[in-house]
This record gives structure tokens, sequence and C-alpha cells, in this order.
């Protein structure tokens, strides 16, 4: 773990407690519906613990800044214009650099952020990104759920609940899909438009972008 000059613990896991991550998770607790506030800071355990448990050395305050910031642009208010991972790892990195951070270590916040749900990018990136990408991944998907001792699992639940998340979140991607569907052709999103979003269309696939390219050949 990245030095930090204090911790704390909560539902039984020992992270920093530092004035960025203190911030941090006031501006994701004043951002963020209760059920997406409860989201990343379970997704900010699970990637801390799952560090810890496999010793990889990260650090602590860029993998809390960036879990804990990650899903802030996402509610049915969101309006673009770019993907809302994008979106959001701007306004992470903003904060970042506004908490003291370096360029580098803001830069990691937002790749963290703008990389969290493309895991199979994210995955073999730095430590925090790889980190934070797991522990999101394991809250939304069950990645590597098996990872986090039973009973440390149900006292982060405890603690914080998962609320519904998972009708909660379809809503939201559900919105985003119907309202601005240019922003889904190439991530996740576009899976809960085509099944779920009726007359949903993304526009031109890659086959066409790639056959319309302005060169004979």
């Amino acid at each position: 773990m990245h030095p930090t000059s204090a911790t704390q613990v909560l539902a039984g896991i020992s992270v920093p407690r530092t004035p960025p991550v203190e911030r941090a998770l006031d501006y994701a607790h004043e951002r963020c519906e209760p059920y997406l506030f409860n989201h990343v800071v379970r997704s900010w355990l699970f990637a801390e613990r799952i560090g810890q448990l496999q010793m990889i050395e990260h650090d602590a305050e860029v993998l809390a800044v960036g879990t804990l910031l990650h899903d802030i642009t996402l509610d049915e208010r969101f309006a673009g214009p770019r993907r809302f991972e994008v979106e959001a790892a701007d306004l992470a990195r903003s904060f970042a650099q506004e908490a003291g951070f370096d360029k580098h270590r803001a830069q990691q916040v937002w790749d963290c952020v703008a990389l969290n749900s493309t895991p199979s990018i994210a995955l073999y990136k730095e430590a925090e990104v790889s980190l934070c990408t797991t522990g999101i991944c394991l809250d939304v998907v069950g990645l590597q759920y098996s990872a986090i001792p039973s009973s440390e699992m149900k006292a982060i639940l405890t603690e914080f609940p998962r609320l519904g998340m998972k009708k909660r979140m379809t809503l939201c991607f559900c919105h985003i899909a119907a309202t601005m569907p240019e922003t889904t052709h190439d991530n996740f999103v576009r899976d809960f438009g085509e099944r779920l979003v009726p007359g949903y269309k993304v526009g031109a696939s890659s086959v066409d972008l790639v056959a319309n390219a302005p060169f004979d050949d």
C-alpha cells in the first residue's frame, strides 16, 4: 500500500484516511443517490481488500479517489455529450488536481474512472487502475467474488447495503441508451439498449466507419 498519514476501518476493512479521501467520500455522498454511494464505497472496499490480500503494491489514495468518484455522472439526468465514464473522469481528475495530486497521479485517477467499465483493457493497466476495475466489477457482476472472505463480504454488504442496485443501475443505463445512443456504440451500455430499450438504434457500426473512411483503399 502506498504510505498514507492515517488509516480508518470501514466495514472491517482498513483504508486510508487522508484529506483527499475524506473529500472524495463527501463529494460522492453529495453527488450520488444512496444506492450508488453504497456501490462506490463497496467497490472501493473490495478493491482495497483484494490489493491487500493479493499483496499488490498500489497507491491507496489514487485507488480510493478513482473508485469513489467513478460513477458521479451515472444518474437518470445524465445528458452527455460524451460517454458517462469520460465525463466522470474529467471531473475526477479536476478533483484530484485540486486535492494536490501531481499530474501523474491525477491522470491515474482519470484512467481509473474512464476505463472502469472496459475491463478488457483496464485489468491490464497499472495496479491502481486494475484494482479499481476489479472492485467495481466484483460489485456489479461478481468478478473475483470468492476473493473476499465470506465474513468480510457479509460485513461490507451489511454496512453498505445494495438497495436494489441491479434495478436502479439498469434504469440509468437504459436512460443513457434511450437519450444518448451516440455515446453507447462502443461500450457496454449498448447491450442494455439492444435488450431493453424499444427502438434503440446506435447509428453507424464500426464496419460502416471502416468502410466509409476517406481513403481509396
